[in-house]
Formats: structure tokens, C-alpha cells, sequence
């Protein structure tokens, strides 16, 4: 038997000793083949599960509304907020490009293809490691938790038992590719800022900007000398940005089909439940190891993200203006826009691990937006190492460079050892064309019903 599986088989024992227990349990690992037990086109254990509350938003969110969709705070006035997330595109990059316009002329190129900002309200914050929140109160500071992983061995990830690798020292948590953010309110602040995105210049320009639209607002929630302090100002707007992005339900709808199939609302076709065994199936997809899609212990509804950063070795983009130099290198965790962790070389490459709520809505996807549609990801993580050709550049010599969007030096943090990236040249694929076709009738059924309409806007008061 192969090391890897032996390895599975393992899992597979481990896994089928944890039965959960309780009303609408998962007996995941009842089947050894890796498939969840409740499989069935009708979700045989139907879930109660756990919403956030729907509430009318309160009078600091509806502030953040109008200001997430204010483009007189930018630099060129045209651009906000929804420019970039829009509401209609599940608040994702509304287009194919691989990366936004913006900049005071709205024609500066980006430099990472824009995630969506739905789903976030859970994000935990960044760390290396297990979570460390519990009953010990002496938390390690970023520094301890990276000279603590550098001996911690790696867990195999498993759709089938995905919750063994929560236990690996890796980065996890925070907010953009990077994580280098930990809140709403500061992801706020990067792009308001970054001259090729809103480009609004200085804070100063910022105030003045905001003392002359909502003066009023901000005297009424704040106190009658909130712009004697400009950085009170500028908090208090980006707190009410992301306060909007808490408490409105349109952030977090749980309303796609999946979720009103593990309520037992719904009926998968035969293709969406095909695609679902594939997506659990350990041998095959094995998408459930990072995209977790069984709903919390206290119920709470899967976010389809285990929060973690991989290094997964996607080719570089041309597309990218900044990718012309070839000396440039987006290096995820360890730069260049992260600059705390840029000497811990280990995590080069690494990216965050997106939510795959409403992935079927977008154009764009991976962190350089280097693929634009779902069938063309899912045939590169089958076919990254059996035929790279497909994908990667040559060199001078006309040979392949795999992995050409990471310098030398750093691919060998590229995950290679979890499936489907424990293939070899001359193996089968883990997935025909079929599969994937089915995989992604199962990734549809993630789109929230309003994914394509847009909120109304609340009024001024």
C-alpha cells in the first residue's frame, strides 16, 4: 500500500470513531469510502440551523451604509465602495478583469483580484496555529507562534476528516489575501487609501470631505467636537462602514440551495448530488479539507473555508501590469503589502482560503485573478502535475517552470501532498471532465437566491 494510502485509511478510522451526536448529526466516516452519510438527494438529518439575527440596521450602520456606497470619498469622486464589491456580484469584483481600476484617473491597475465581502462576519483573527482564544489568557504573540510551527509536523488534509488539520501551525485568520487585518473597520481603511484604488489622498482630504456631507450625523452620534480630532473622525466612519457590513443581512443571507438542502427544504438534482460526493470524496476532489461544508458544532451554517492559507503554486498572470517586471513577486503572507512576517520565508506563497459561498457569481478567481471561470480552475487543480505544460511558462530552454508565479527559492512550500496535488505525471487524474462538470453543479448551489439584486439604500436622516 502507498504511503498516502495508508495515510487515508487512517484518516478514515479516525474519522469513523468521532460520531456526533445530537438532532441533525453527521455521521461523517460511516461510510469508510469518504463519503457523508447523509448523501442523499433529500437531506435525510435535516439541520436546524443557526442564523445571525435579521434586524432593521441601526442608526451607525445606516451610516456606514451610505458611506459604503459614498464615491465623493474618493480621490476621483466616481469610485466607492460598490465600485469594486458589488452587491449584484454576491460583493465581488463585478467584471472579468483580472484586477480593478481606480486611482484619482480610475485607470491605476490593482494588483490582487478583489475578494467578495460577504461571509466575513465570522473571519477569526490572524494567527499561526490552533486557535489559541480558550481558558488560557496568556495569548502568544505573533513571533512565538512562528518560532513554535517550525517544529510542529504537518497533518494530511482530508475532506473526510478535516477538523485533524486544525490542529497545524499555519497561518490562519485576518482579513485580505494576506491577512494582514484583522476587522472589518481596518479593511476599510487599506483601499480608501491605496492610490490604485479610491485613491482619497490624505486624511485630511478625507475629513473635510466627510465634515461637509455628514457634519450633522457625525455631531449627532459622536459629540459637537469629533472633527477637532481628525483620526476620531476617520474611525468613527470606518467603524460605521463595517458596523453596515456586521448587521446587514445581505453580508450573510445563507439563502442558496445547499442551505435550504441541509434544512431539508430542498432536493439536490442527481448531478448537484454527484458533485457533492466528489467535493467529500478524499480519493477525488477532496475540496471539503479546506472548503468545510458541514455546518459548526452549535450549528451555525458552514462558511466553506477552514481559514487557512495554503501555497498552492498558481501561474503567474500576465494580465497583471505590475507581473511585466519580472523581478516582481506577490508573495502573499511574507509580502510585499504584509511586511511584519517578511522574514518568515515559510509561508512565501501562502494565500488566504476564500469562502466558496457564491463562487459560480464570479469571473475572477485565486488571489491574481489568473483563471476566469470555474471549470478552468478545477482543471488546473487536477491536471497542476500531470500535465504543467497546460498552465506555466517556459524558460529560455523551452523547458516548463512550474509553479512561475513564486522566485526559486520559495517553491518548495507549494503544497504537494494533499489531493489533489499528490499526483505524479502518468497517474489518473482525480477527476474526469464529467466530475468536474458535476462539481461544479454542486458549487451553484451555493449561490444565495439575491446574489443578482441589488439592496436599497437607506435614506438620509
Amino acid at each position: 500500500m502507498k504511503a498516502g494510502s495508508a495515510e487515508r485509511s487512517a484518516g478514515r478510522r479516525l474519522a469513523a470513531r468521532r460520531i456526533v451526536s445530537g438532532s441533525g448529526a453527521l455521521l461523517l466516516g460511516a461510510l469508510l469510502g469518504g463519503l457523508p452519510a447523509h448523501a442523499q438527494a433529500v437531506n435525510p438529518h435535516p439541520y436546524h440551523l443557526k442564523l445571525p439575527p435579521v434586524r432593521p440596521l441601526s442608526a451607525m450602520a445606516r451610516l456606514g451604509e451610505r458611506l459604503f456606497h459614498d464615491a465623493r470619498l474618493s480621490g476621483s469622486g466616481r469610485i466607492s465602495c460598490v465600485s469594486c464589491h458589488s452587491p449584484v456580484h454576491a460583493y465581488g469584483p463585478p467584471g472579468e478583469s483580472s484586477v480593478m481600476l481606480g486611482g484619482t484617473d480610475d485607470r491605476s491597475p490593482g494588483f490582487r483580484a478583489v475578494p467578495s465581502l460577504r461571509y466575513l462576519y465570522r473571519q477569526p483573527p490572524f494567527s499561526i496555529g490552533p486557535d489559541t482564544q480558550g481558558d488560557d489568557d496568556r495569548a502568544l504573540t505573533l513571533e512565538q507562534q512562528v518560532a513554535q510551527s517550525g517544529s510542529k509536523v504537518r497533518t494530511l488534509k482530508t475532506a473526510l476528516a478535516p477538523q485533524a488539520a486544525a490542529a497545524n501551525l499555519v497561518p490562519q485568520g485576518g482579513l485580505f489575501w494576506d491577512g494582514r487585518v484583522n476587522t472589518l473597520q481596518q479593511q476599510v481603511n487599506g483601499p480608501i487609501f491605496n492610490p490604485a484604488e479610491m485613491a482619497a489622498g490624505s486624511p485630511a482630504r478625507v475629513l473635510a470631505k466627510l465634515e461637509a456631507n455628514y457634519g450633522e450625523d457625525f455631531k449627532g452620534f459622536f459629540g459637537p467636537t469629533v472633527f477637532q480630532s481628525p483620526r476620531l473622525a476617520l474611525d468613527e466612519a470606518m467603524f460605521a462602514i463595517g458596523r453596515y457590513q456586521i448587521e446587514s443581512a445581505d453580508f450573510h443571507p445563507f439563502r442558496s440551495k445547499y442551505d435550504a438542502w441541509l434544512t431539508g427544504r430542498a432536493e439536490l438534482t442527481p448531478a448537484e448530488l454527484r458533485g457533492y460526493r466528489l467535493f467529500n470524496d478524499p480519493a477525488k476532489g477532496n475540496c471539503a479539507a479546506c472548503h468545510l461544508d458541514q455546518p459548526t458544532r452549535d450549528g451555525r451554517p458552514p462558511l466553506f473555508t477552514d481559514y487557512q492559507y495554503e501555497a498552492l503554486g498558481v501561474p503567474r498572470n500576465s494580465a497583471i501590469p505590475a507581473n511585466r517586471d519580472p523581478r516582481y513577486y506577490d508573495l502573499g503572507v511574507c509580502g510585499p503589502y504584509r511586511t511584519d512576517l517578511r522574514a518568515e520565508t515559510q509561508y512565501c506563497g501562502m494565500f488566504l482560503t476564500p469562502s466558496l459561498r457564491n463562487v459560480a457569481t464570479r469571473h475572477v478567481f485565486f488571489h491574481n485573478g489568473v483563471f476566469h471561470s470555474l471549470r478552468a480552475v478545477l482543471e488546473w487543480y487536477v491536471y497542476r502535475d500531470l500535465a504543467p505544460e497546460r498552465f506555466y511558462s517556459r524558460d529560455a530552454a523551452g523547458q516548463v517552470v512550474k509553479y512561475d508565479d513564486l522566485p526559486p527559492q520559495y517553491r518548495r512550500n507549494v503544497d504537494t501532498v494533499d489531493a489533489p496535488f499528490n499526483r505524479h505525471p502518468g497517474d489518473a487524474p482525480a477527476l474526469t471532465a464529467a466530475e468536474i462538470a458535476d462539481v461544479i453543479a454542486f458549487l451553484e448551489t451555493l449561490t444565495d437566491e439575491n446574489a443578482g439584486a441589488a439592496p436599497e439604500v437607506s435614506a438620509a436622516r
